[in-house]
């Protein structure tokens, strides 16, 4: 619990069993109530490695997508009665160390989202990002800056804090299952008016880190721009996106007090 508030860590997953154990051991105790591991068909021993470190995990058994493996991850956590869920990427790429203070900044009352950002400080390039990842990164958020009307260092890291309201609010099932959905999420919770904060996040890009090549990043990078133009057209009230409707699907999630099981289909 972190100010009374329960605090569950998804970690969307996909051939991660040679980081699993490490991005665990890193997490300070004390911080997580429930762990909860979604496997999106990998290829490796991700799923053993979950089982024999004794975390909760449900496997799709077809891939869905990083979108849809998210989709799952807030459903569940939703469903085990979390006020609190972070998103940790189980390949080691992010701080765990971060967890707590990312957890406070929303447990407090300050932010309803909190992500920690490679581009703040000077941590991005010396990590390692490739220079064509760091241009475009900046390059995107620019854009997304000036057309969403707010101001982030980076709208494009995988390590995101959520409070309970802005997860039962936004309509996230009107999303993409692709790369795209982190995007999205975010221009949605910027039109439905939620604090967004940052705090700086060392990272690091290795062979076992997760990274997307480089057609399938300019494929995410012409679903941002697509993404940030749809919100500017939807709040002028040219256009209308379901993405941005406040009558769109939501997560459906009813709260349990049984244990998560283990699920493999």
């Amino acid at each position: 619990m972190t100010n009374g508030k329960r605090v569950v860590v998804v970690l969307p997953a996909y051939n991660a069993a040679k980081t699993l154990e490490q991005t665990l051991k890193d997490v300070p105790p004390g911080v997580v109530d429930e762990f909860l591991l979604v496997d999106d068909a990998s290829r490796d021993d991700t799923v053993a490695e979950a089982r024999r470190l004794g975390i909760p995990f449900i496997v799709h058994p077809t891939n869905r997508g990083y979108g849809g493996n998210q989709k799952t991850c807030y459903t569940e956590a939703l469903r085990r009665g979390a006020d609190i869920v972070i998103m940790l990427h189980p390949d080691y790429q992010y701080s765990p160390k971060l967890i707590g203070a990312m957890a406070w900044l929303v447990a407090s009352g300050e932010f309803d989202v909190v992500l920690g950002s490679r581009i703040l400080g000077t941590g991005a390039l010396k990590g390692g990002m490739p220079f064509y990842k760091y241009v475009s990164n900046r390059f995107l958020t620019a854009v997304e800056n000036v057309l969403l009307g707010i101001k982030l260092s980076e709208y494009h890291t995988g390590y995101r804090t959520f409070s309970r309201k802005v997860l039962e609010t936004l309509p996230l099932e009107e999303n993409s299952d692709d790369f795209v959905f982190d995007n999205q999420m975010l221009a949605q919770a910027a039109f439905f008016g939620f604090r967004i904060g940052e705090i700086s996040c060392p990272t690091k890009y290795f062979a076992e880190a997760s990274s997307i090549n480089f057609r399938r990043s300019v494929i995410y990078g012409l679903g941002v721009l697509h993404t940030a133009l749809q919100f500017r057209l939807h709040r002028w009230g040219l256009r209308h996106y379901r993405i941005f409707d406040p009558a769109g699907r939501r997560l459906k999630a009813v709260p349990s007090a049984e244990p998560l099981p283990i699920m493999e289909s």
